[in-house]
């Protein structure tokens, strides 16, 4: 038995290196598509994540580790739409020579006021712009707020992975059919559950502008003091719009984001009369011990925070 084993040895020594060099090197922008990417390309690929958990990718300072992560990627995953405008010149700063895939390509985004913010998309130039109260309008870059979106979001990563890595297309396409599978369950879930709530306290209010497409999705109102950006600042006019709001509709759900300053949220909620409740996961999955560590758990997380609060029983 010893003598058989010892003669084994040579041979796994000899497999380990050729198992290695089957996963490619795949970086993704933020822990969203991040977390797809892994779901979809499991123990194929080689995975960096830029934005980690709980970062927000708004306003990314990348580390010098991210561009050289880059250079050596053989696909580069992002979401678009402005989003994640910073990783394009990254990518022109780390020369990088692979594969980039949009996730949003082929979407058509839902349009959003811009309010006075500064936002992600620069345009390339590495300068954050400010922009006026009037009636310009940008895409919303959240679509992955849209359940039927995020399965897109999936069938476009696992076509760009089954591309880079020919010999996975097999294990790519089994993995994004079991995702996809499960992802249409999970919307249907949340259609139920939103749906058990009367119409008219379906209204929420947030820290962020970032439920767009959750609402437009799923039959709720989200309401925000905030813009698109996470570094928005509300005029008091607009706050005190909200209060008013809040009281004559009896509004009961009022949540912040993880990704949000919650200083505005709070003064609402106190001048409103209400509580804020729980934490929503919008732009950023939490750290693996936290409640929403997948795109999956964010959804389950939420709504569970949602439909008690809507109801008025939170």
């Amino acid at each position: 038995m010893q003598r058989r084993a010892l003669i084994a040895l040579p041979a796994l020594l000899l497999a380990s290196p050729a198992r290695a060099q089957t996963r490619i090197p795949v970086v993704a922008s933020f822990t969203i598509l991040g977390d797809m990417a892994a779901t979809i390309g499991g123990n194929r690929i080689d995975l960096r994540t830029i934005a980690g958990a709980e970062a927000d990718a708004h306003g990314l300072q990348p580390r010098p580790s991210d561009a050289a992560a880059l250079r050596g990627a053989r696909l580069v995953i992002r979401n678009g739409l402005g989003f994640d405008a910073w990783i394009d010149r990254m990518l022109r700063a780390a020369n990088h020579r692979g594969t980039v895939v949009t996730a949003t390509d082929g979407i058509t985004p839902r349009m959003m006021d811009a309010h006075a913010h500064a936002h992600a998309n620069d345009g390339g130039s590495g300068r954050r712009q400010q922009h006026s109260v009037g009636p310009r309008r940008v895409p919303d870059p959240h679509a992955w707020q849209d359940l039927r979106h995020g399965q897109a979001y999936v069938r476009g990563i696992a076509a760009a992975l089954a591309a880079a890595d020919p010999d996975g297309a097999a294990a790519y396409r089994a993995n994004a059919d079991a995702y996809l599978a499960r992802l249409a369950t999970l919307d249907a879930w949340v259609r139920a559950q939103v749906g058990a709530v009367p119409e008219p306290r379906r209204r929420v209010v947030t820290s962020h502008d970032a439920f767009g497409y959750f609402g437009d999705a799923y039959g709720i109102a989200f309401l925000s003091p905030q813009g698109v950006s996470t570094e928005a600042e509300p005029t008091a006019a607009q706050v005190a719009r909200l209060i008013r709001q809040i009281r004559a509709e009896n509004i009961t759900a009022v949540f912040m984001e993880n990704m949000a300053n919650p200083a505005t949220l709070r003064r609402v909620a106190a001048e409103a009369g209400v509580t804020v409740g729980g934490r929503l996961y919008a732009d950023a999955l939490s750290a693996a011990d936290g409640p929403a560590p997948t795109y999956e758990a964010m959804f389950r997380h939420n709504i569970g925070l949602l439909v008690p609060a809507m109801r008025g029983a939170a």
